[in-house]
C-alpha cells in the first residue's frame, strides 16, 4: 500500500518534470486522496468515468486578518467593513456576514472517478501557486464559496470538457463580484477587476483557456463548447452587476447566455471585447411588469439536446425561476420569437444552434434590455414570478421526452433543536431531482415525481475535522445538511434505466453556506416510470473534505457514445 507521503511526493515529482515539457499540465499534487492510483493513468482521462471539479481552499490564517483588514479589497471611507474572522478555514466564512462580496479564489482540481465514485486521479487546473506561477501564460482559479461555479460539460462532439473561473491568483479576495477590465461599473464597490476565463480541456489533461469580459460584477457558472459544422466557439451562462440600479449598458450586456469564439491564443495575448449575448428574456414577454433590467438573465444551469441551448433561472430576488431555451427559428411580424410569441413554448422542428451574438438596439438597453428577446420558457414549466418554491439548477435529458432537473432547495436555515434537524429543508417538496415528461397529448411537460430518498434533506451529517456545536457568528450549527441538488449528469442503462449523478447544495450555520463540504450522490431510476418508485434511492459516493467544496460533474472526454449506452 503506498503511504499518502510517498504518493503525493511521487505525484509532485512527475508533475515537475511533466511541467518542463508541456507548460500547462498539472499533476494530483496536494489536493489528491489515497483512494487509488495508477501511474498509466496518471494525467489522463478514459471514456466512460467520471470527471468532478473540487475546489480546495488553502487554509492560510493570513489570507484574512481579523479586526485589521478592510472589505471589499479597495473600498474607500464608508463603503469599508473590517473583517470579523481570520483566513482560518471555515471561520473565515464569516466575514461574508459583513462582507456581502466576500469570497477567496481557491484551486480547482478536475477528479477522475469510476461510475461507483472510486478515485482514479486528479488533475489541478494551472494557477498561480504552481512553480512559475504568475509568469504562466495561462491559469485560472476558482471563487472557493461561490456555489454556482465550475460546472462541468461536455462538448457538443464530446471531446472535451468546458467550465468557468477567473484568471486571478489564489486566494485573491471578492473575485466573484469584481468588474472585468473591459466592463467597469463605477458603482460596484469592488475594486479589483478580473476576467472571466472559460477552460476546456481533452482527454489527454491539455487546457485551454479563453478569456471574457462577460460577468461583470458576478460569475460566469458553465460553458459548452460547440464543435459543430467546424464551429469553435463556447455557449455561457452567468450573471452581471454588483453595483447601483439602474444598471450601466456593459452590464445589461455582460448578463446571461453569452456566445464566445474559443481562442488558440495564450491569455497574456487575448484582447476579448465586449460582452456578446446570444439569448435574452424579460418577464414582459408574459404581460408581466418590467423588472430590474438584466436581472432577468441570471441563469445557471446549461445543456445542449437536439441542437437547442436549455439554461436554468433559479436564484435573485427578480425574473421567474424556470427552464429555458433559445429559439433560433426567427421572428414573427411583432418581433417575437416564433417559437414562443407569448414567453413560452417549445423548440421547433429541426432547430439549429445559434452562431452569431444577438444583434441589439443599444438605445434601447436601459429601458428593454437585450432586444430583440429569443429565449423561451419551456412550455409546461413554473412561470410564477419571484417564486419561493422553485429552484432549478442542473438539466440533462435521457431522451426527447424524458429531461431530469435538480433543485437546490430554498437555502433556509431553521432548525429545530428538538428534533436535531434544519426544518425547513426537510419538509421540502420541489427540492431534489425532477423528474419531467412530455406530454404528447397536450403538447406540454409536465412534473412526474420529485426523488429525494436517501439525500436525507435537512439531516446534518459529519465532516471530519469541521468543527462541532454552533458557530458563535449564526447560533447555528456548523455540520451542514443536503438542501437539494445544482449540477448533473446522467447515462441510460442498457436495462431501461437510468443513471443520474450529482452534486449536492447545503444550508447550515456557516457564514457561507456555498462553503459547506457538500456531496456527490448517485441515482438509478426506471426511464419509462411515471409514478415514483418506491425502491429508488440515492447514495453517497463522495463528501468533499475538510477544505473542499464539490462543484460540477459530468461524463470524461470522449464519452458521448457511452452516455447512451
Amino acid at each position: 500500500m503506498i503511504s499518502r507521503q510517498h504518493f503525493f511526493q511521487s505525484c509532485l515529482a512527475v508533475a515537475v518534470l511533466f511541467s518542463a515539457f508541456a507548460g500547462n499540465r498539472s499533476a494530483l499534487a496536494d489536493g489528491a486522496r489515497h483512494h487509488g492510483y495508477d501511474a498509466d493513468d496518471m494525467g489522463y482521462f478514459s471514456p466512460g468515468n467520471l470527471l468532478v471539479s473540487r475546489v480546495v481552499y488553502d487554509n492560510s490564517p493570513q489570507n484574512v486578518q481579523a479586526g485589521v483588514t478592510l472589505l471589499p479589497p479597495g473600498c474607500s471611507g464608508s463603503a469599508c467593513v473590517t473583517a470579523t474572522a481570520s483566513g482560518a478555514y471555515p471561520y473565515v466564512w464569516n466575514n461574508a456576514l459583513a462582507d456581502g462580496s466576500f469570497g477567496i479564489t481557491a484551486k480547482i482540481f478536475l477528479d477522475q472517478l469510476r461510475l461507483t465514485g472510486d478515485f482514479i486521479n486528479s488533475l489541478e487546473v494551472p494557477n498561480s501557486a504552481q512553480r512559475g506561477g504568475p509568469r504562466m501564460r495561462n491559469q485560472m482559479v476558482g471563487s472557493f464559496s461561490s456555489k454556482s461555479e465550475e460546472a462541468l460539460n461536455l462538448s457538443t462532439d464530446g471531446r472535451y470538457v468546458t467550465f468557468m473561473g477567473y484568471l486571478a491568483p489564489v486566494d485573491a479576495l471578492d473575485a466573484s463580484n469584481s468588474n472585468t477590465p473591459g466592463v467597469v461599473d463605477p458603482t460596484n464597490l469592488v475594486a479589483a477587476q478580473y476576467f472571466r476565463v472559460v477552460a476546456q480541456v481533452d482527454a489527454h489533461g491539455k487546457f485551454r483557456f479563453t478569456k471574457t469580459n462577460a460577468y461583470s460584477g458576478n460569475n460566469g457558472r458553465a460553458a459548452i463548447l460547440n464543435t459543430n459544422n467546424g464551429a469553435d466557439l463556447f455557449y455561457t451562462v452567468g450573471n452581471a452587476g454588483n453595483g447601483a440600479n439602474p444598471q450601466p449598458n456593459g452590464i445589461i450586456v455582460a448578463a446571461g447566455a453569452q456566445i464566445v469564439s474559443a481562442s488558440k491564443e495564450p491569455e497574456v495575448a487575448q484582447d476579448p471585447g465586449l460582452p456578446t449575448p446570444v439569448g435574452s428574456f424579460s418577464v414582459t414577454q408574459l404581460g408581466l411588469k418590467v423588472d430590474k433590467i438584466g436581472k432577468d438573465d441570471n441563469f445557471r444551469g446549461l445543456t445542449i439536446f437536439n441542437n437547442v441551448v436549455y439554461f436554468t433561472k433559479g436564484s435573485g430576488g427578480k425574473g421567474i425561476n424556470s427552464l429555458y431555451f433559445i429559439d433560433t427559428s426567427g421572428f414573427d411580424g411583432h418581433g417575437k420569437p416564433l417559437a414562443c410569441p407569448n414567453g413560452v413554448g417549445l423548440p421547433k422542428p429541426f432547430a439549429s444552434l445559434p452562431t452569431t451574438p444577438i444583434a441589439y438596439n443599444a438605445g434601447l438597453l436601459q429601458t428593454d434590455g437585450v432586444t430583440p428577446y429569443n429565449t423561451c420558457i419551456l412550455k409546461g414549466f413554473p412561470t410564477a414570478e419571484k417564486s419561493k418554491t422553485s429552484f432549478p439548477f442542473g438539466i440533462w435529458f435521457a431522451d426527447a421526452k424524458t429531461l431530469y432537473l435538480a433543485d437546490e432547495g430554498n437555502g433556509t436555515n431553521t432548525y429545530d433543536v428538538t428534533k436535531g434537524m434544519y426544518s425547513a429543508a426537510a419538509v421540502q417538496a420541489t427540492a431534489g431531482l425532477q423528474k419531467w415528461v412530455f406530454n404528447d397529448a397536450s403538447g406540454t411537460w409536465q412534473q412526474a415525481y420529485t426523488l429525494t430518498a436517501g439525500l436525507n434533506l435537512g439531516a446534518p451529517y459529519t465532516v471530519h475535522g469541521y468543527p462541532t456545536g454552533n458557530n458563535a457568528a449564526t447560533s447555528l450549527p456548523w455540520s451542514p445538511a443536503t438542501d437539494g441538488l445544482r449540477n448533473i449528469t446522467g447515462r441510460v442503462n442498457h436495462d431501461g434505466t437510468v443513471t443520474i449523478w450529482a452534486t449536492t447544495s447545503t444550508v447550515s450555520g456557516n457564514g457561507d453556506e456555498g462553503a459547506d463540504p457538500n456531496k456527490l450522490v448517485a441515482i438509478t431510476d426506471t426511464l419509462a416510470a411515471t409514478a415514483l418508485p418506491a425502491s429508488e434511492s440515492f447514495r453517497t459516493l463522495r463528501t468533499a473534505d475538510f477544505g473542499e467544496v464539490l462543484r460540477g460533474v459530468s461524463l470524461t472526454p470522449g464519452s458521448t457514445d457511452i452516455a447512451r449506452r
